[in-house]
């Protein structure tokens, strides 16, 4: 039976270290083969579908300062290293038969679209998925951060954060055996109790806006398709 979606546009946040699978940095190509077909199905329901990517597969901005970079310019090479990701999958989505762009907060016209609020949502309105690449364009802020900074302007009826776990945890469960799973959690839960969901800026955001956060499992196949149609295992974070 085929599924039925729940949203009709929605922003899937992914982490660089999704892209690695068992590698210590750069790509899984399998791993991202998986995670194309999967957005693609996703796109094929009807859905309107955008992404943010990190980059934590490439560089980490703080990790660099730890470093002896300076603050401000490893965070600009953390966004650069996001568009290096979005030319990724972009390239591998449109394997697949699915136009794609990629729009970047930082311009770089010989690569890709400079990010354009009206342009991205005639894109998706046209049944291309969009890449937002370069996090906000401005150092400080998080690609978590930019995530929900862009569900809100696209008017996403939910961000789907795709993780590592199947949902939120009191506690990282590879580590805590008797972490708590959470099924629903309100944004001011998940701030009082710092729960690892995003940052606080990006839950503050999802929160003025009433975006809802589905937090699942981005390394089971076919789980994407499953919670956009309110399937499979799932926690939801909104209300309050």
């Amino acid at each position: 039976m085929p599924s039925t979606p729940k949203y009709k546009r929605v922003l899937l946040k992914l982490s660089g270290e999704a892209l690695m699978g068992a590698r210590e940095s750069g790509f899984d190509f399998q791993v991202l083969e998986r995670i194309a077909a999967d957005i693609v199905k996703v796109h094929k329901l009807g859905v309107q579908v955008c992404l943010v990517i990190g980059a934590g597969n490439v560089f980490r901005g703080l990790e660099g300062t730890a470093s002896g970079i300076e603050r401000t310019t490893g965070d600009y090479m953390g966004m650069l290293a996001t568009v290096i990701n979005a030319l990724a999958l972009q390239s591998v989505v449109e394997s697949k038969g699915v136009q794609t762009r990629v729009q970047s907060a930082i311009p770089m016209t010989n690569v890709c679209e400079p990010y354009i609020r009206r342009r991205a949502i005639r894109h998706m309105e046209k049944g291309r998925i969009v890449i937002f690449a370069a996090g906000t364009g401005n150092p400080f802020f998080t690609t978590d951060t930019a995530a929900a900074l862009r569900a809100a302007e696209m008017g996403c009826k939910a961000l789907f954060k795709g993780t590592q776990v199947d949902g939120v945890y009191s506690a990282d469960p590879k580590k805590v055996k008797n972490a708590k799973r959470f099924d629903r959690l309100t944004y001011h839960e998940v701030l009082t109790r710092d729960l690892k969901v995003m940052d606080a800026s990006a839950i503050s955001l999802a929160r003025e806006n009433k975006v809802p956060i589905v937090v699942f499992s981005i390394q089971k196949p076919g789980a994407f398709v499953d919670v956009v149609s309110g399937k499979g295992r799932f926690t939801v974070v909104g209300g309050g």
